[in-house]
């Protein structure tokens, strides 16, 4: 759902009901979220004509964790946020939602109690900073009283304490961001969902904000956060669990370093950054038991590889180029054993040899670092 084409009176009818909640600024300063809680989704499968988006997904997220749900487009990990938030309209739909230990399947949006932060941030441009993050409160008449302080609370808790005169077009795209951030976080939400809320912004500014987010969930250690991303440095960075969806289905759910370093597969260990997958029999030495292993593949990180003197190292090879991408060097090296596809191996510059185009070499590594995985 876009907030940004709605009116105010359907954004009103859209925002969670935060009636008999508690203020944002207690939950700040004892360290907790009075309204956090944890996620159970089962048997959750969602069709659309002849397809079928997500297949039979279960999914549980602990009260207070931030998952982090990766995927490319058509994954169906936008289709699970909506689902979450009670946006969905399917051909056909089945499964449950409870939230808070509140079945929450057939309850609609606005009863949810969900903080929403979507890739347009939708702020109205003709509100200044405090009553956009105000507007919420305002629809579910909370005390006049009350919504100063609250406001308040919310855009320090975001680092824009003195920003509630401005106007948003005023703003930097990260500053907005955070205006909606506050506006999400002022009604105090079970919980928080994030639809690709950094794809907006520039490299520079996306990691500064994304820092943020990890700060802010840091203060707020009780608060819930599902965000979906298609960005691997935002799920290596953000999450405490890493759910990498691929064709409506669940390919690993583990924390970042899990699907980093022992990926299910093939799809899962090229998803989350560069991979030499090899044969057994080329990665590990006669006599491993591992050499034989014919229904794997044998995964090895860049970063793994050294490159060292011809005869010196577990693989020989030749360097078929040098990339510099400033501190690091991105160097293919075609094997002997494998002509065909060359390996990258990712070295700081100026630690070890110095390689160069054409340059004969061996490379190499430990047998902790080769993980045998599905292809």
């Amino acid at each position: 759902m876009n907030t940004a084409s709605l009116a105010p009176a359907q954004m009103a009818r859209a925002l969670p009901d935060v009636s008999g909640l508690t203020d944002v600024a207690d939950a700040a300063d004892t360290g907790r979220f009075s309204g956090a809680a944890g996620v159970q989704i089962d048997r959750l499968s969602v069709r659309f004509g002849t397809r079928t988006v997500l297949d039979d997904l279960s999914l549980t997220i602990r009260r207070g964790e931030l998952l982090t749900v990766l995927g490319r487009s058509g994954c169906g990990k936008t289709t699970l946020l909506r689902f979450i938030a009670g946006f969905i309209e399917a051909d056909a739909l089945a499964g449950s939602l409870t939230v808070a230990g509140r079945d929450l399947t057939h309850v609609p949006p606005h009863q949810r109690n969900l903080g929403l932060l979507f890739q347009s941030y939708a702020l109205f441009p003709h509100l200044s900073v405090f009553e956009n993050v105000a507007f919420g409160l305002k629809a579910r008449r909370v005390p006049a009283r009350d919504i100063a302080r609250r406001v308040a609370d919310a855009l320090k808790l975001v680092q824009l304490g003195d920003a509630g005169h401005v106007m948003p077009a005023q703003l930097s795209g990260g500053m907005q961001q955070r205006v909606a951030l506050a506006r999400a976080l002022v009604i105090e939400p079970d919980v928080l969902l994030l639809d690709e809320p950094l794809s907006a912004l520039d490299a520079n500014l996306r990691a500064s904000v994304r820092s943020e987010l990890k700060a802010l969930h840091e203060r707020l250690p009780d608060l819930t956060i599902v965000c979906v991303t298609h960005d691997q440095d935002d799920a290596l960075v953000l999450s405490d669990r890493t759910l990498l969806m691929r064709d409506g289905h669940i390919a690993q759910l583990g924390t970042p370093q899990q699907l980093y370093d022992t990926p299910n597969d093939a799809y899962v260990a090229r998803y989350l950054g560069a991979a030499n997958l090899l044969p057994p029999s080329v990665a590990f030495p006669v006599g491993d038991a591992r050499y034989s292993v014919r229904d794997k593949l044998a995964c090895l990180r860049p970063e793994s590889l050294r490159i060292v003197p011809l005869g010196e190292g577990n693989l020989h090879g030749t360097i078929e180029s040098v990339e510099w991408y400033g501190s690091v060097l991105s160097v293919p090296v075609l094997l002997d054993a494998m002509p065909k596809e060359p390996v990258l191996v990712t070295m700081q510059r100026g630690h070890g040899m110095t390689p160069e185009k054409g340059m004969r070499v061996s490379l190499r590594y430990e047998a902790d670092d080769v993980v045998l995985i599905n292809p």
